[in-house]
């Protein structure tokens, strides 16, 4: 990371040292449009280019998020259109690697936002957005002790062990139970995303152990699983429930108590502060390497506020 950090840094500082970057468009390009999610990024980037007139904002990506070829030619097009610079939501780590090096050479900064470019991409772009899994984990976890205490069992229903996103957001939530806590943790377990093995997992868990305290549920799959084990247990409200990701079944739970809350990535704080990075970029200014867009945990409470509507999907 520090590596990164350094890369990132020279990169940015030579953009601002130029200070030659004209106004114009900013591109922002997704892995697709037909997404809640990325609709929502949309809305942060234009929440970020209102109130100021010296840059437009174009938003724009895919059919699918599998269409990566399509992709790569939308960079293509707003490289040859000569945008002022780009916010880039990579579909593939690897195939988008050559046409940011080619805005790099071109001196079209770019801000890569939610997925990171693989390593050939490094020094081509000036920070990168995205949820810190980590901190996120921690957050759930803080919430966790506060609503089901500090003992008793706590089940961990995880996805993919070993994926990034996977050892920041578990490894991270369980640490800080353990540090913060006297619960007991059972599992992790691993449903590979997969919704119906979750629901199965949760459903061994819950007979297995019927003295759990609280329930976590570390991705959109492996939480929606979770969540109808629970009701069809007949366990709703009987425990602290947590999940992550917000869909509308995720939401449902969330309204009918079976999930206490659900830790929603900040789909519209990419958007926002992916074209504000621009922005400062454009403007001379140097900009962090890596900027945490941060999570909004969902409850009864807060469902229908501007800032859960913001992220939800």
């Amino acid at each position: 990371m520090k590596m990164l950090k350094n890369v990132l840094m020279a990169s940015a500082i030579a953009f601002a040292a130029a200070g030659a970057a004209q106004a114009g468009e900013i591109a922002v390009i997704v892995k697709t449009t037909n997404s809640n999610f990325w609709q929502n990024v949309n809305k942060g980037a234009q929440a970020a280019i209102e109130g100021q007139s010296e840059h437009t904002m174009s938003f724009d990506g895919p059919a699918a998020e599998s269409a990566i070829a399509d992709e790569v030619n939308l960079v293509e097009n707003a490289i040859n259109r000569g945008v002022a610079g780009i916010v880039l939501a990579p579909s593939d780590p690897d195939a988008l690697v050559p046409v940011v090096k080619r805005a790099n050479e071109n001196g079209i900064p770019v801000v890569i936002i939610d997925s990171m470019l693989a390593d050939a991409g490094k020094g081509t772009y000036q920070s990168f957005l995205s949820t810190d899994n980590c901190a996120a984990g921690e957050e759930v976890a803080k919430r966790m002790i506060e609503d089901a205490g500090e003992t008793g069992k706590v089940a961990i229903m995880s996805y993919v062990a070993g994926v990034g996103s996977e050892i920041g957001r578990v490894g991270c939530f369980t640490d800080y139970l353990k540090n913060n806590s006297k619960l007991e943790i059972v599992g992790p377990l691993y449903s590979q995303s997969q919704m119906a093995t979750a629901l199965n997992q949760t459903t061994d868990v819950l007979s297995a152990n019927p003295d759990l305290v609280g329930i976590f549920g570390a991705n959109e799959p492996t939480a929606v699983g979770m969540g109808r084990a629970i009701v069809q247990a007949g366990k709703a409200g009987q425990l602290t429930a947590l999940g992550f990701d917000g869909n509308a079944d995720l939401q449902q739970f969330v309204r009918d108590g079976v999930l206490e809350a659900t830790a929603v990535q900040g789909s519209f704080a990419m958007g926002e502060k992916g074209v504000q990075t621009i922005i400062d970029l454009l403007a001379g200014k140097t900009v962090e390497d890596f900027i945490n867009t941060g999570v909004v945990l969902v409850d009864k409470e807060n469902i229908d506020s501007d800032e859960a509507k913001n992220v939800l999907y």
